[in-house]
């Protein structure tokens, strides 16, 4: 597999690079996370019209540019550099990939335009009292009413559920699972925001009491929902990536300027190793994350879903140890609300449980495996 970018994809990582710096820097994204929503709206107009970043791997019939896993993962990494703060992953990655997977031709026509052209705010709900987020995991049940449908239960870690306009949920229906849409002021849905450690990323739990939803899907998703979940996970693996770079960077950075005993700290040994080792971290992770991004937009199923489980088990760690490196390199700086280093920790500590942990990716690595 060749794995090289081209002149268009490091114009798209600077293009991106340069609207993020500006309307996500840390002033913005402190700002941004104390909202309810957690999320500005006219930066995310601007990322739809400007960018056209939201409708990135919608097909071109539908509005989107049609483009892949790398492209977005390049989207990815830069905003996981500036922890920018919005329903991006929920909508333009997951919804988006799981409408494009498993939704019938109507309903692309009805969604994929309206995420592309960021007027509709759209998440998936997959996991439930369990918190595993699998295709197996899914035990809630759809009722038919007449032509209608009615879900009852509760989705659980649904991200950014609170400022969804539209929820696409995986229900069992006639012996199959299926993908419902509900709309965000249905009757019966309840909406609770979730106390989370990373106020950068809102979660949400979702009750259905007898809610009406519209299935969307006309056959069985599971092997959808699965590629689905694997697009999500190889993106947040390039998020890391771009959190873990910048933790570095930050690292460096201080090591250069900070003076102990008339010189700078980074000419201790004991501090160059600390680097050291995150630098190759850093690099192992990236490719690790590009690894994945390239294999799922090669066409073989079998290879992506590999490369996603190892890019998950490393990725994770890898910004995890970055982070909390960060923050021992900063010292007594670093543990105070004033600096960034504790946003990275936080959302390097909920990144490391999303999805699945490192352990549980590598027992599914090893499962398909053989070993």
């Amino acid at each position: 597999m060749d794995i090289s970018f081209t002149r268009e994809h490091d114009e798209l990582r600077e293009t991106v690079r340069r609207f993020l710096e500006k309307e996500s820097g840390e002033a913005a994204v402190r700002k941004v996370m104390e909202t309810e929503d957690g999320y500005d709206a006219r930066t995310w107009e601007r990322m739809a019209s400007e960018l056209s970043i939201l409708g990135l791997i919608v097909p071109e019939s539908y509005g989107g540019a049609g483009l892949g896993a790398v492209e977005m993962a390049i989207v990815f990494e830069e905003m996981g550099r500036v922890l920018y703060c919005g329903p991006f992953l929920a909508t333009a990655a997951l919804a988006a990939s799981i409408v494009r997977e498993a939704a019938t031709d109507a309903e692309k026509s009805r969604l994929l335009g309206e995420i592309a052209s960021g007027k509709l705010i759209t998440t998936l709900a997959i996991a439930e009292e369990s918190g595993e987020w699998s295709a197996e995991a899914v035990a809630m049940r759809a009722s038919r009413h007449g032509a209608n449908w009615r879900l009852d239960g509760v989705k659980d870690y649904v991200l950014d559920g609170n400022a969804a306009d539209v929820t696409l949920v995986a229900a069992k229906a006639d012996g199959h699972l299926a993908l419902f849409r509900v709309d965000g002021a249905a009757s019966g849905l309840e909406r609770v925001s979730l106390p989370t450690l990373d106020l950068t990323r809102k979660l949400s739990r979702l009750t259905f009491r007898g809610t009406p939803a519209t299935r969307i899907s006309d056959k069985d998703i599971r092997d959808a929902l699965s590629r689905a979940l694997d697009f999500g996970v190889a993106m947040v693996a390039a998020e890391q990536v771009g959190g873990a770079q910048r933790c570095l960077e930050m690292s460096v950075s201080h090591a250069k300027t900070r003076l102990q005993f008339g010189r700078p700290i980074g000419s201790f040994q004991a501090i160059k190793h600390r680097c050291a080792d995150m630098l190759v971290d850093v690099e192992f992770a990236r490719s690790a994350a590009y690894y994945a991004a390239f294999a799922l937009d090669g066409g073989d199923d079998a290879e992506a879903r590999e490369a996603v489980q190892i890019a998950k088990s490393f990725c994770s760690e890898a910004f995890y140890k970055a982070a909390a490196e960060n923050i021992q390199i900063h010292g007594g700086m670093g543990f105070t609300w004033e600096h960034p280093a504790h946003l990275y920790f936080k959302r390097a500590r909920t990144g490391l449980v999303m999805f699945g942990t490192p352990g549980e990716y590598r027992q599914k690595l090893a499962a398909s495996l053989g070993l």
